[in-house]
């Protein structure tokens, strides 16, 4: 019996002290000023590089091209009816 009552104690021990472990998991953590500010100088210079970037110019498709187009989306319509 005192066996049994250990093994218990033992068991319910080992479960509390896991999920104390755990209690910071679900909280979501607070960034440190130097990550913020690293994260914006990071997000800034993505857009400055994008503004640089040349646009690229749509150009009209060729008749081949668009009957391809064309030929494909119904073979792709037909694969989803089945």
């Amino acid at each position: 019996m005192k066996a049994v009552i250990f093994l218990l104690v033992l068991s319910v021990s080992g479960v509390a002290s896991a999920q104390q472990g755990r209690r910071n998991e679900g909280k979501p953590q607070q960034m440190r000023q130097e990550d913020r500010q690293r994260m914006r100088e990071d997000m800034n210079q993505v857009y400055r590089d994008r503004a640089q970037r040349p646009e690229r110019q749509a150009r009209p498709m060729s008749p081949q091209e668009r009957e391809k187009l064309r030929q494909d989306v119904r073979d792709a319509n037909k694969q989803l009816k089945r």
